[in-house]
């Protein structure tokens, strides 16, 4: 778990969700071990409310997504609750449309987002960590995506976020026989961007995180609109959005700040202006 605990925490889903802010660096944890963080409707929609903060924030550039325990980033859904809220179709439709809101909310996060992965990754988990921006994890974690072993579908969103990051046949392999990979395999195929021994991983990302945060707020959102439109098919991309916000870095104060600290060998202070 990392040391967090001296920063102020905001509580959501009964304290199955905590947020943090420390230096510029929200942190989202999901608190729910004795479950292997095993996500709740109640927890989504307690993630998007943390989302939500921390976005409107203006003190925070960069959200890290990070399981409590040393078991578990996510381990799936609560499948508890199938019985009373996805036992057939039509019952699961209120909760597909309401964790739906939470998943759309984060696949178009302004601010950049890590997930720091420990433990196993699995099913809605896997959902969670493809959406992040960036995915760091543990040699020692799993991650596989079992429908195939629950008898259910895993939904569009989340196939086209899988292909996009291992290809059509990777995918394949993974959904067909529900097994799992370890993080070496992970990295190999694309799943993951980086993997670091157990004992270095929320350091690392936490380095990863604040160098983030130093950096140019205006100049990271144009790479994330920029990439995003680019992963779109030609006719959907919207190209006036990547030529405003260059025009916005351009003109900007940070712009400034850059150039004349590069001239005077300091540190540049940005300010996202």
């Amino acid at each position: 778990m990392p040391d967090i605990a001296k920063t102020p925490a905001k509580f959501y889903a009964g304290g199955k969700i905590l947020q943090h802010v420390s230096d510029g660096v929200g942190i989202i944890t999901f608190n729910n071990p004795e479950k292997h963080n095993a996500m709740s409707l109640e927890m989504w929609e307690g993630f998007g409310s943390a989302l939500t903060a921390l976005r409107d924030d203006p003190e925070v550039r960069v959200v890290v997504l990070v399981g409590a325990g040393d078991k578990a980033f996510i381990s799936g859904a609560d499948i508890s609750q199938f019985e009373k809220v996805r036992y057939n179709a039509e019952v699961s439709e209120d909760y597909s449309r309401r964790s739906e809101t939470q998943r759309v909310l984060f696949g178009d996060y302004p601010k950049p987002t890590i997930a720091c992965i420990r433990g196993f990754c699995l099913g809605g988990g896997m959902l969670v960590a493809m959406l992040a921006d960036i995915r760091i994890a543990s040699d020692q974690s799993q991650f596989g995506i079992p429908a195939a072993r629950l008898g259910i579908a895993y939904g569009y969103d989340g196939l086209r976020h899988l292909v996009s990051l291992v290809g059509p046949s990777q995918a394949r392999l993974l959904m067909y026989t529900g097994s799992r990979i370890d993080s070496a395999e992970a990295a190999r195929i694309g799943l993951v961007d980086r993997v670091l021994p157990d004992a270095q991983l929320w350091s690392a990302t936490i380095d990863i995180a604040r160098t983030i945060s130093n950096n140019a707020p205006l100049s990271i959102q144009a790479s994330k609109i920029t990439i995003a439109q680019v992963l779109k098919d030609p006719d959907a991309r919207d190209m006036a959005a990547v030529k405003d916000i260059g025009n916005a870095c351009m003109d900007s104060q940070d712009f400034r700040e850059g150039r004349q600290a590069f001239m005077e060998k300091r540190k540049p202070r940005f300010q996202g202006l």
